[in-house]
């Protein structure tokens, strides 16, 4: 405490001839020329934005250009009071001396360094990643014009706690928070740029694509980590016995996140399952569109998206329709009466199936007589498609409609269902309003 008092103490000494300096008639004066300043930008730039089409002026540009511009025309206002005061300081230092303009000096660095900071994070797109960017950029410039930041990097030096022969301070948390930041949005451009130019080649593989593009974010992430932990002078060997132990408590609690990642990487590496296979997994039927850290997303003919674990891809059952080779069998079962021909039957419906468009020819279907039932002989109507991702029930549902039209054009008959009623006691049936006879 006694340190942060001398701190506190230096930076008031610091500032101690600027607040003597308000009994001055040219801090007021300055002051006044700052505010005037002020109104006349701000409205000056709500009459250029008027009356000019930024749209139309910067059609054709290329996209970061664009969004440069977009930059500097939201903070025209600004450029224009920088400029306003600037030429109000050089008139300041022609008529007096130097020290009588210092508010309107530091109003010209201070908005200068504002419009730089916005122009060079305006390539962030994150909202949150470049408000907290800006902020602490223009903070730290901001203490440096005013001659305060070598006071407040000691007066925030000046307080630590060690742990494990590691010294934490203020400064080291805010140096390594907004450095991680920086060293975490650029390892994810980075990735996000190799995941692009992976996907961009087509004899790789969809799944070779997916491993590398997760291997690669994971290598970035994890080098950007080890590069700021460095360049803070944090000893990672001195986090040991810290990391260990929240590791263990981390990795009870992460368990199933760990099984998933590993999972996925699994299904990668051996490619049991890629984008664009056609797989049912549970009561779960569609098309892997995307294979994350956590989940496989498999979206389904009726608009849902099912975000299945990884997990359970390794763990359960799953059937992938294109694993090897897009051809997929499928088969309708149906019977018909004992007076039809079975030869017969097996023509009509293996002519029936050729002639849905999306049966293959070859191999070509085939009718099997599987049993003779108690009403009906029933038959197994086998056949083939290339194209599972289009579906397979709508496909099934054309075969059946084939059969019951050719059945119909054939005067071949479906059995339903019938049942025989014996009765044992004579029944008297009262017709009308006839009362029975007592006995």
């Amino acid at each position: 405490m006694q340190e942060i008092d001398r701190e506190i103490a230096i930076i008031a000494a610091f500032l101690k001839p600027y607040a003597a300096q308000l009994t001055s008639v040219w801090i007021p004066l300055q002051i006044a020329l700052i505010g005037t300043a002020a109104l006349i930008a701000f409205g000056v730039a709500i009459l250029i934005r008027r009356r000019v089409d930024l749209v139309s002026m910067t059609m054709g540009l290329p996209p970061y250009v664009r969004i440069v511009v977009r930059a500097l025309w939201d903070y025209l206002g600004t450029i224009l009071f920088t400029v306003l005061v600037f030429l109000m300081r050089v008139e300041m230092l022609v008529l007096t001396a130097p020290s009588r303009s210092y508010l309107l000096s530091v109003a010209v660095n201070l908005a200068t360094a504002w419009i730089v900071i916005v122009v060079l994070t305006s390539v962030i797109r994150n909202k949150l990643a470049k408000r907290i960017v800006a902020v602490s950029a223009w903070t730290i410039a901001a203490l440096s014009i005013i001659g305060l930041l070598d006071r407040v990097q000691q007066a925030l030096n000046s307080v630590a706690i060690t742990i494990g022969g590691l010294k934490i301070t203020p400064l080291l948390v805010i140096k390594t928070s907004v450095l991680l930041l920086l060293a975490l949005w650029a390892a994810t451009a980075a990735s996000n740029f190799l995941d692009r130019r992976l996907h961009s080649y087509s004899e790789l593989t969809p799944s070779v694509q997916e491993l590398l593009a997760k291997l690669a974010r994971l290598a970035l992430i994890t080098l950007a980590i080890v590069v700021v932990m460095g360049s803070v002078g944090i000893d990672l060997s001195a986090l040991a016995l810290f990391s260990g132990a929240v590791g263990v408590g981390i990795g009870f609690g992460l368990q199933k996140i760990v099984s998933n990642l590993v999972s996925g990487i699994i299904l990668l590496a051996d490619k049991s399952i890629k984008p664009g296979d056609v797989i049912t997994v549970g009561n779960s039927f569609g098309w892997v569109t995307n294979m994350g850290a956590r989940y496989t997303l498999v979206d389904t003919r009726d608009g849902r998206e099912y975000l299945i674990p990884n997990e359970d891809f390794v763990t359960q059952r799953v059937i992938n329709w294109s694993y090897s080779n897009p051809q997929v069998q499928l088969e309708v079962n149906f019977g018909v009466t004992y007076g039809s021909d079975p030869h017969l039957v097996r023509r009509v419906a293996i002519d029936a199936a050729a002639s849905v468009p999306r049966v293959l020819a070859t191999p070509q279907p085939v009718c099997h007589l599987v049993e003779f039932a108690d009403s009906a002989v029933k038959f197994t109507l086998r056949f083939w498609i290339c194209d599972p991702i289009d579906g397979v029930t709508n496909v099934r549902g054309m075969v059946l409609l084939a059969l019951w039209d050719a059945f119909k054009r054939e005067g071949i008959d479906i059995p339903y269902p019938m049942r025989d009623l014996q009765i044992t006691k004579p029944v008297r049936v009262v017709i009308g309003d006839e009362a029975p006879s007592p006995g």
